[in-house]
Parts: structure tokens; sequence; C-alpha cells
């Protein structure tokens, strides 16, 4: 590819200067300026050399044209001479090769400067034409520059322009082509998409030169926030490559804030433990909060965590109460701000709450804060607990489903309920004065999972019960282990109803099952791996080392140093996920009821009739079909279950028709458990435990309550 017309204009002049040496003095004047205007441009020497004979034989051109006029001959024959040149121009065009040349700023007498000049040549000479060199393809005929305009400085050569042709054509030049003529990386040349403009006109900015790279940092290693995150965050291997920091506060290399910011294109998700690993720090010392825009993180570094020490819930007993809004506190964000998720919605009805966490995060404890702050707020409370025995504030509870089967008399209680108040609701002259409902389900993939029996009536009960409660007082707080699709029987609907209606809290999960992506992403939770939150804080090993060999301190309790419970991220309505961390149990949540009794729930047909209803699968033997009105459920429970429940399967060898003797030999073993458990269990529970039926526990606990051996508190009995 050789020099273009407008290069030939350039070095014309120190040609026709050896020309002139024999036309006069003036010439030889104008020859030392193009002499000077050639040095100046820094010619190869390739195009000096083909410079020279194109000059030698213009020359021998201009003596013998300037012979013939002297002579006083025809000058047509001077003219002729001018075949020569030409053929010397243009061997010198094929001859010479070299980069676009960096002219001096200067402006000619058209107002355009010398670079615009070139650039425009070489884009009209190798990409739109009118003109094409014999033996060269136009990249695209009629792709025209238009609107060019050059930033020159110290450092840096750049041009923008639009590339145009005629209405009804496309586009077609490419980056690789524009770097080809120009003589430039193709990461150099930046093109607008065309998606966002239109087919004919696309925009183009091309960095002839870009400014030489910044000095490496004294020393070696950076040592600023910005410069380690620009050494190893910000590169293209980076979390965060293209993204620059800003502080906006400094107390040291690992107590620092800022904000990172990619210009103009979003950051997408962050892989927290890329991120530590490139700041050199533990994955718990780093924090991320999102902000506004999409462009910008917000960036938080920690020489010790600022949830580390935790919250007491002792100290903020009196938050535990909802407010005006229908918010409860449920623990304190990484900022030492109150992190609160809304229990009720004023003049809507309930929220729903999804909770997620593994074994040892801290879920129980979540769940026992929720009791506490429905039992403050006035909210009664029915309580499926599959996984007998792990709530320590059942007690809290209008009703409690301990254990599985237990679990799913609940669920059907909390579905009755919905169904009697839908019936009862549908007068506009009702007024809404009964009781907040929450429907607590703990362990919910022990009930909706496809390997649990009651798959497919649970998970009826509550796609229903997600879909339509909020609006008759119900809210359903559901927890389990993991965000799989499994843990909730594989049904979107349920999740999906849960986050539209309420928030989430988010805990440590087992190693890959925790992340937010996929099938699993989470609107506002985006890109989190519950699995990356840590179980112990940095130094916790050292002090784990440091055995005492003392003997079992009976009396010692968990500080909040001891691990990372209740650790996590809090999702609620209309903002992204915070990290928060949930208040510390320093004191039981019961204990802080003050003894009152558990909020009850309306009497009502299906109150009156629970026990019945607890007992009566909603749905056929195929699992659909599920009961559809109060009528029909209470006719279903009335007429008597359709299968015989497991704990008369259980059943002793003596059957139903016990003798009194061995009746009597219940009672002993009774409260033998109840003493032993020391927490309250509902009679479905003490059979299953004690291999007998339910029906055969119940009149034994009533004679044991006449003789005040027992206490039965809203259906759960428990020893004095």
């Amino acid at each position: 590819m050789g020099p273009t017309r407008a290069q030939f204009v350039q070095y014309a002049p120190a040609a026709l200067a050896v020309t002139s040496l024999v036309a006069g003095p003036w010439s030889a004047l104008v020859a030392g300026a193009a002499g000077a205007g050639a040095w100046a441009i820094s010619v190869s020497a390739p195009a000096l050399r083909s410079l020279i004979a194109c000059g030698i034989t213009a020359t021998g051109s201009g003596i013998a044209a300037h012979q013939i006029l002297a002579s006083g001959m025809d000058p047509l024959f001077a003219l002729g001479l001018a075949v020569p040149a030409g053929a010397a121009a243009l061997a010198h065009h094929r001859n010479t090769t070299g980069q676009l040349p960096a002219l001096p700023a200067t402006t000619t007498a058209a107002g355009q400067t010398s670079q615009a000049q070139l650039i425009t040549a070489w884009w009209t000479e190798f990409i739109s034409g009118p003109t094409q060199t014999e033996g060269r393809k136009l990249i695209q005929a009629g792709a025209v520059l238009a609107h060019l305009a050059i930033d020159l400085g110290d450092d840096h050569l750049s041009f923008t322009g639009i590339i145009t042709l005629p209405q009804g054509q496309q586009v077609r030049v490419k980056a690789a082509d524009v770097a080809s003529v120009y003589k430039v990386p193709v990461s150099q040349v930046e093109m607008g998409d065309p998606k966002h403009f239109a087919p004919n006109a696309l925009p183009i900015t091309v960095h002839l030169r870009k400014p030489t790279a910044p000095p490496q940092i004294v020393g070696g290693a950076p040592t600023t926030p910005e410069e380690v995150w620009a050494a190893h965050v910000a590169v293209a291997d980076g979390a965060m490559p293209g993204t620059t920091l800003t502080l906006t506060r400094y107390n040291g290399p690992l107590d620092w804030e800022g904000i990172a910011t990619r210009e103009r294109k979003a950051i997408g998700a962050v892989n927290i433990q890329d991120l530590a690993g490139n700041l050199n720090l533990e994955t718990i010392q780093v924090a991320l909060a999102p902000a506004d825009k999409p462009s910008q993180m917000g960036v938080r570094v920690m020489k010790e965590h600022a949830l580390m020490h935790g919250t007491m819930l002792s100290t903020v007993a009196d938050e535990l109460a909802m407010d005006a809004r229908g918010y409860v506190r449920l623990g304190t964000y990484i900022d030492a701000t109150a992190a609160l998720v809304p229990l009720a919605q004023p003049g809507s009805g309930a929220r729903h709450l999804y909770l997620v966490g593994g074994s040892r995060s801290g879920k129980s404890g979540v769940l026992e804060q929720i009791l506490l702050s429905a039992h403050k707020s006035g909210i009664a409370v029915i309580l499926a607990s599959p996984q007998a025995g792990t709530i320590a504030g059942a007690g809290l509870t209008a009703h409690c489903g301990d254990g599985l089967d237990e679990a799913m008399g609940a669920l059907r209680l909390a579905y009755a309920l919905m169904l009697d108040r839908e019936a009862r609701y549908r007068s506009p002259s009702f007024p809404f004065t009964d009781p907040l409902v929450l429907i607590g389900i703990d362990e919910a993939h022990m009930l909706l999972s496809a390997s649990s029996p009651y798959h497919l009536e649970a998970k009826a009960i509550v796609e229903q019960m997600t879909r339509r409660s909020l609006k008759r007082g119900i809210g359903v707080v559901l927890a389990t282990q993991t965000p799989l699709a499994e843990d909730l029987g594989n049904s979107s609907i349920i999740r999906s109803q849960l986050l539209i209606g309420g928030g989430a809290v988010f805990l440590r999960c087992a190693r890959g099952q925790g992340s937010l992506v996929g099938a699993n992403a989470v609107q506002g939770a985006e890109g989190i791996d519950l699995s990356m939150i840590p179980d112990s804080w940095p130094g916790q090993a050292l002090k784990v080392a440091d055995r005492d060999m003392s003997g079992l301190d009976t009396k010692a309790s968990a500080n909040p140093e001891d691990g990372t419970f209740g650790l996590g991220y809090l999702l609620t309505p209309g903002s992204q996920a915070v990290q928060f961390r949930s208040l510390h149990l320093d004191v039981p949540p019961s204990s802080l009821a003050a003894g009152s009794p558990p909020v009850a729930v309306e009497d009502c047909e299906a109150w009156r009739n629970r026990d019945a209803i607890t007992a009566s699968p909603m749905v056929d033997q195929r699992g659909k079909n599920l009961v559809g009105s109060l009528a029909d459920l209470l006719t279903k429970a009335k007429s008597g279950p359709s299968a015989v429940p497991q704990q008369q399967a259980q059943a002793g060898p003596a059957g139903p028709a016990e003798s009194s003797d061995g009746q009597e030999l219940i009672k002993p073993r009774i409260l033998e458990l109840l003493q032993q458990e020391s927490i309250p269990m509902t009679a479905e529970t003490i059979a299953r435990k004690l291999g007998t039926s339910a029906k055969n526990i119940r009149p034994r606990l009533s004679e044991l309550k006449k003789r005040d051996e027992v206490i039965n508190e809203n259906g759960l009995w428990k020893a004095p």
C-alpha cells in the first residue's frame, strides 16, 4: 500500500524545487522551504530515495521544457514533457510505503488541518473512493467519513467521525479494515453498535496514537487502595475489570470504603472470593453494596468485620414489635443501621418471608425472632415444624404441628383458616377485625420435596396460600436449607410468590448449594453465592487451637465471635440484597414474652374443627383435586379421615381395646417423656414417640391434667 495523492502533494514541492534550480533564484528560495517541510515530516529513507528519483526526472523534464519555450517553439511540445514527470510521480506512488506522517497542526487555506487532509486522503484512497488504484479493491465504495473531528494532544492523536452511506445502504466497514488502513491495532478502533444507530450512519473513533502507559509504582508494589485496585482488580483477569476506585472513607489499608465505577457499562455479578483474592484479604473482610446505578458498586474493606460482635437481642427488645409501616427489626446491616423486614402492609394485609439457611447458619434463631416479633405485634402464629423439637419458641404459637404428620396437619389448618376467611369476607360489610396470622413452615423441604410422603398435598396447599392468603391477613414464613428448586417441590409459583409478597433472608448454605445464578437467580440478589459465606471469623482457627483442658463449663454460652451465625443477606421489597446479621440470642426469645399467652386465632368454623381438619387429607389419592371450599372441607373433615393414620398402624398388639391396666401404664410413660423432653408437645407427637395412637393418649392427658400433673397451653402439653 503506497502513499496517496495527498502525500504526493506534500512531496511534490521538493521535487519541483530540484527543477527550479535552473529556473531562477526566487524558485530556489521556494525549494529551500519545501526541503525544510520534507525534513519536518520525517520522511523515511525509501520515501526520500523515491522522491530523489522523481525529482531528477522532473528536473530533466523541466530543463527541456525551459529550453523549448526559450527557443520559441510550440508550447504544446513543452506540455508533452509532463508525461515523463507524471510517470515518475506514479512510480513514486507505487514504490513508497510507510505509516501516516505525523504532521504539524497547520491550517490550510481551505480551513482543514494537515492531519485532517491526510486522514481524509487515506480514507478516500483505500476505503470509500471515488477513485480506485489498479489492482486494489476499495473496502466499501461510497462509505464516506463525515463530521471529522481530531483530538490532538502532547501524548495522543485520535479522530472521530460518522461513516455515512446513501439512504437504503448499510455500512459494511469493519474495525479490522480501518485498522489495516491506518496501521494501528484493532483494539484502537471503536465503532458504534449497529443495533443503536441507523444502518447507513455508524460512528467511529480511531486512536492513531494512544497515551503512553503510566509509570510503574516506585518500589515495585502498589501501596494505596486505588493503586492496588488498578493493579489487581481492574485488570482484564481481575474480579472487576475496567473499573476505577474512588475512596469515600480511609482509616488505613485494612479499613476503607469506596465506590467502584465502570464507565458507562454495567459491572454485573462480582465473585466476592475473587475480589478478596485480588485484594489479598480473607473473604469475610470484604463486603459489597450494589448502588442505584448498574455501573457502580460500593466496596468496603474491614480489618475486623463490622458485624463480628453482633447486636444482642436483649438490648433491642423494644424494637421487636411491628411499627406503623408493618416492619420489625431482624438484625443489623453492615453499616450499623437497623435491618428491618415487613410482616404486614397497612391497609393491605400480611406479608410473606422467604428464609434460606443451611445447618448451623442461624436459621432457627431467625425463625424464633420472627415468632417473638409476631407475639409482640399481636399476630397469631400457626407453626409447622416437621423436625420435632427444634423450635424453642413453639410455646408462642396458637397451634404447633411438631413432627412430620403434625406439621402437615398445621398446613391443613392454615389452608382451612384461609377458606374460612374467604367465605366470611365476601360480604362487603364484614369488618376486618380478625388478627393477622403467620403460618411458619420450618424445614419446608421435608414437606415439599418429591421424597416427602406429603409432597403433592403440601405443594398444592402452599401454592394456594402464597397466592391467595395475603389479602386475608395470612402471611407465609417459609424456611428451607437451600435456594434450590427441589426444596420447594420444583414449584416456581411458591418461590416467585414469596419474593413478590415480602422479603427474603439468605444465610450460609452448603458448598455448591447456595449460588443465586441461573435457575436460582433472585432479582436484587444476582450473583450471590451463599456457600461463600465463611463459617468462622479471621483468626478463629488460632482461637480454637488454644485449648482449655480444665473441663467442660456447663454455664458457658456462645458469643457472637464464636461463629458467623446469622450472617447473610437481607432482601426487602424494592431494594438490593445487603449484608446483615440477625440479632444474637443472648436470652431465649420466649423469655421476652413476659409470660403472656399466645395470640389466639379468631373463633371460627375452621378453628373449632381444627382437630378433625388437621387429620383429614385435602387431596384425593392421586394428590390432585385440592378441596376448594370451606363447606366441602368441613364435610370431608366431619366424615373422618379417608386413610388410617400412621400412628394407628404403629399401635401395640393390644389394639384399640386396651385394658384399663394398659391405660394406666401409659400415664407414667407420658409423664416421663414430658419431663425428659422439657418442651411442649402435641398429643400426636407424644403418641408417636410412645408408639401408640393419639386416641389412646388424649384421654390419659385429660386425666393427668385434672390431677395437675401436666399443663395444656393452646394444644401443647408439658410437665409443670
